[in-house]
């Protein structure tokens, strides 16, 4: 079995005024991403997921064109099931060869960001076709997975102190989730105002729930200070991305002045980030984006770093099927694992994609058992809502 073809192309699916939602991000208007076909020679089909923007806020062209025109030709005639070393390949470049004899990653030029994006991509598609080739979900290649659903939690929370209670009631009200999260931060005109969002979230859905909030990187170490202080006896399940991703050395220095749990991870890419925030301890959960960190592969090898620190795994899973369902089958098969993020902002790059009907009961999710990532995708939707380059 050879890789016969590869294609990218940017899809981007517009959402309904009336569920736009509206963060630091701006106004999501429609969800985009980069979505990636891989066929072999018999015929199998892999799909993969490259991020380089959340919702509708980023420019996907450079990251279609660089899996198309760059990385797409170099695997062409691959076996695709040499996935690690594929992985290796693509990150270590004109290195490549030498990095494989000598036993370790070699230097290349500006390869984090778009770069890992498009392994990231080509990795999920790989071990799609892994699995369709052997009759076995993904999570059975990576181990077994040691239940067959998890616990999700509601992933939003946008709405002012009048109406976060509300908005955060109706989450839990509609799939039985034991668990939300909330954004604050930058969207908030100062710490003070988010933390009298956190305290009336709090007041409405009860000691019982749990209750974590996303800052998306936007505090300085300082404005993080004080609204964790402000929030102190909210009691809350975890602080996500308090800082700028950048400043490890900060995001420890939080760690270590707050009773909260520390979460990040979702600007990062590969291993070596994620090993320099446990080496700094600067986290308690690591939030890995399969379709930004490097795809599977390496997902699964954080994953070891967080077990091997005892943290804990939380993938982030804002995105369309390819990533969220990698997503499913790393929580799966990783020790660290413990929690799944599930939209409730309108995401149609899971929803409307794909035959399966995704959704959370009880709280839960259950994992795929189908071969490969576990989906079935519309090809007739993609084609409708493929951008032009």
């Amino acid at each position: 079995m050879k890789v016969k073809s590869v294609e990218a192309r940017w899809i981007q699916i517009p959402i309904e005024q009336a569920r736009q939602h509206t963060s630091d991000f701006g106004t999501l208007r429609t969800f985009d991403s980069a979505i990636l076909r891989i066929e072999t020679d018999d015929g199998l089909v892999g799909w993969g997921e490259g991020k380089n923007a959340a919702g509708s806020s980023g420019d996907y062209a450079t990251l279609v064109r660089l899996l198309n025109e760059d990385f797409g030709p170099r695997i062409i005639g691959r076996d695709p099931a040499d996935i690690a070393f594929i992985w290796e390949d693509l990150y270590n470049g004109v290195r490549a060869h030498k990095a494989a004899m000598a036993g370790h990653a070699m230097p290349e030029m500006a390869r984090r960001g778009l770069t890992v994006a498009a392994i990231s991509a080509i990795d999920i598609a790989l071990w799609d076709i892994l699995g369709k080739s052997e009759g076995k979900p993904v999570w059975k290649l990576l181990g077994g997975r040691k239940a067959d659903r998890m616990q999700a939690y509601a992933s939003g929370g946008w709405a002012g102190a009048d109406k976060i209670g509300e908005q955060l009631q109706s989450y839990i009200d509609t799939a039985g989730f034991r668990a939300v999260k909330m954004r604050v931060g930058a969207m908030d005109a100062a710490p003070h105002v988010s933390a009298q969002r956190v305290r009336a979230a709090r007041k409405a859905i009860g000691p019982d729930i749990e209750l974590a909030v996303d800052a998306h990187g936007t505090y300085t170490v300082a404005e993080a200070k004080r609204f964790s202080h402000l929030v102190a006896d909210c009691d809350l399940a975890w602080f996500e991305e308090p800082i700028i991703a950048d400043d490890k050395a900060g995001i420890a220095e939080l760690r270590a002045a707050v009773p909260i749990p520390v979460a990040t991870g979702e600007s990062e890419a590969t291993r070596y980030a994620f090993r320099d925030l446990a080496v700094l301890r600067a986290a308690d959960i690591f939030q890995p984006d399969p379709a930004f960190c490097g795809g599977i592969t390496e997902a699964m090898r954080i994953g070891t770093i967080a077990s091997a620190f005892n943290l804990r795994l939380a993938p982030h899973l804002w995105a369309g099927a390819p990533c969220f369902f990698a997503g499913l089958h790393v929580c799966a098969a990783s020790p660290a694992s413990f929690t799944v993020e599930f939209s409730l902002g309108a995401n149609p790059m899971i929803h409307d994609i794909i035959d399966e009907t995704v959704e959370a009961r009880d709280g839960m999710i259950a994992f795929p058992e189908k071969p490969g990532l576990g989906f079935t995708i519309r090809e007739a939707i993609l084609q409708k809502y493929a951008r032009p380059l």
